[in-house]
């Protein structure tokens, strides 16, 4: 199993190309965005902010190296969201409508089949934490957010928490300072 920096290593990898494609994945009218590396997820906004946020987060367990390559990648997302914010904020608007159906059939699943869905939890929060990366972003101007999309994301929440069982922090501990419990608290347990 990778260690906690080595993920956060392929993650700067990621958002690297991500970065790259930004531009042209803006001026697309495509959701899900096919990288040129075979090995890459597809590219969204989510996915990229997901990265960005835990890599920004978490800068000092890269080396100055990696830590340069971060502020390029960042500073060639920025540079390609110029000019861009009713398209960013349309695209964004898209992408958490999808992750939230998705995230709520996982839920139903959970509901369903409570010990097949929990094997799964570590990926399928992943997500969740777009979901939040997306939602943080769009609050912050000079976005604006959808009221609608939070009412359904906070119905979710209010569902998974009559299921919950705290507990250990679900991805690598190296990574909790970048999620307070507070603010994360389906990262640190289970459904049940």
């Amino acid at each position: 199993m990778r260690s906690g920096v080595e993920r956060l290593r392929e993650d700067l990898d990621i958002l690297e190309a991500m970065a790259a494609d930004m531009d042209e994945y803006l001026r697309s009218d495509v959701l899900y965005w096919k990288m040129s590396e075979a090995q890459m997820p597809m590219l969204t906004l989510g996915g990229y902010l997901m990265r960005e946020y835990r890599l920004l987060a978490l800068r000092d367990l890269l080396d100055a190296a990696e830590q340069a390559r971060l502020d390029t990648a960042v500073a060639q997302y920025n540079q390609a969201l110029e000019g861009k914010v009713v398209r960013f904020e349309q695209r964004a608007q898209e992408e958490l409508g999808v992750r939230a159906r998705q995230w709520g059939r996982y839920l139903d699943d959970m509901r369903q089949e409570p010990k097949v869905a929990g094997i799964n939890y570590e990926t399928a929060v992943t997500n969740r934490a777009m979901i939040t990366a997306l939602l943080d972003r769009l609050q912050t101007p000079p976005y604006r957010l959808d009221g609608g999309l939070t009412e359904t994301i906070e119905a979710f929440d209010k569902g998974l928490r009559t299921h919950w069982q705290k507990g250990e922090f679900v991805w690598p501990a190296d990574w909790k300072p970048a999620y307070p419990q507070e603010k994360y608290w389906w990262l640190y347990g289970r459904p049940h």
